[in-house]
């Protein structure tokens, strides 16, 4: 260790000095007296030893220190750092015992995360392989001559095909849209919008499929939300299209107001309502509940709950107390 802490540049230059102050003064207190001379010599060399002694010790400690974080980034369990917190190093070790601690939370966050992206991808596999297999069955179909010469089942089976199309760009879409709120790539226009125009927004995509189903709209609205309307439709849309697949004919009803605080909009379906034991679980991805429709993948709902947080948003759902279910948005005018 002496020899070592001697390449040091700032030890060699202190020892340097030190010495050199130490001629001068055993010189100067020469012509006072030789014994105070030989005093300074004594006194000049017990520091610079003293100086040694503390150097060398306070090095060790720095190498066991290093060592010791050596064994923590090569994963080992177990390492203490507390015993160094002592004297000049207490600062250090404080600092030290942060950092392993945030790197700890950061490690098993990623560990999280690489399991959450390893069942997502197992699922995304899962939906997209439902309807390439589906088009692959209706291209092997086409294929065969006895379907060249029936055009109508031929028309029927493009209009399959075609539907499955449709739901794949559909999904892939959504899981896009997923992805880029996920990794916070989402540029959102908030803007004051009326109630009742993002509503409209919403609604009107899917005014030919309720139509069809025999279903009405009932809409009550007044006031504004401060939201990006083209997101928040997107969310309030797949919320829609949820509650008129989960219904019959009847009465879909929206209503939405704002007061000080938020601004509310509350979607009732005329359905038989939602599962007690799916209710938890209705906004997770992927899922789907016991009464859900053949053709759904459990995207949209994961979607609209994303989009409504990250515009400081909260969305619940449950089952009204004259039946079906409803789903209440509302958007914070301040930190929730």
């Amino acid at each position: 260790m002496g020899i070592k802490l001697f390449k040091n540049r700032e030890v060699k230059r202190f020892v340097l000095i030190s010495a050199a102050i130490g001629i001068v003064a055993c010189v100067c207190a020469y012509f006072i007296h030789p014994v105070c001379s030989a005093v300074c010599a004594l006194l000049s060399l017990v520091l610079i030893t003293a100086f040694l002694i503390f150097t060398a010790r306070r090095y060790r400690k720095m190498a066991e220190l290093s060592n010791e974080l050596d064994r923590l980034m090569s994963g080992e369990e177990g390492v203490d750092l507390k015993r160094f917190s002592e004297g000049e190093f207490s600062i250090l070790e404080n600092r030290l015992s942060k950092l392993v601690l945030c790197l700890r939370d950061q490690t098993d966050a990623l560990k999280k995360d690489k399991l959450l992206l390893a069942d997502a991808i197992a699922d995304i596999s899962h939906q997209i392989k439902t309807p390439l297999t589906s088009i692959n069955l209706l291209a092997s179909a086409l294929s065969k001559e006895e379907m060249c010469e029936n055009a109508l089942n031929r028309g029927k089976t493009l209009a399959d095909m075609h539907s499955q199309i449709d739901r794949m760009d559909w999904l892939v879409s959504s899981l896009l849209k997923l992805a880029r709120l996920d990794a916070d790539a989402v540029q959102l226009n908030m803007k004051s919008v009326p109630l009742t125009e993002l509503i409209e927004l919403a609604v009107s995509p899917l005014d030919i499929m309720m139509e069809l189903r025999g279903q009405q709209l009932e809409l009550e609205a007044n006031g504004s939300v401060f939201c990006d309307a083209s997101w928040t439709a997107e969310a309030l849309m797949n919320i829609i299209k949820n509650c008129s697949e989960s219904m019959g004919e009847g009465v879909l009803g929206i209503s939405a107001s704002e007061n000080p605080l938020y601004s509310e909009i509350i979607v009732t379906d005329g359905g038989g309502g939602i599962a007690k034991e799916d209710l938890p679980h209705i906004f997770e991805r992927f899922y789907r509940g016991k009464n859900s429709s053949s053709s759904g993948a459990g995207i949209g709902l994961a979607l609209a709950r994303s989009i409504v947080i990250k515009q400081n948003g909260t969305v619940k759902v449950e089952n009204a107390p004259r039946g079906g279910a409803r789903f209440t948005l509302r958007f914070y005018k301040g930190t929730v």
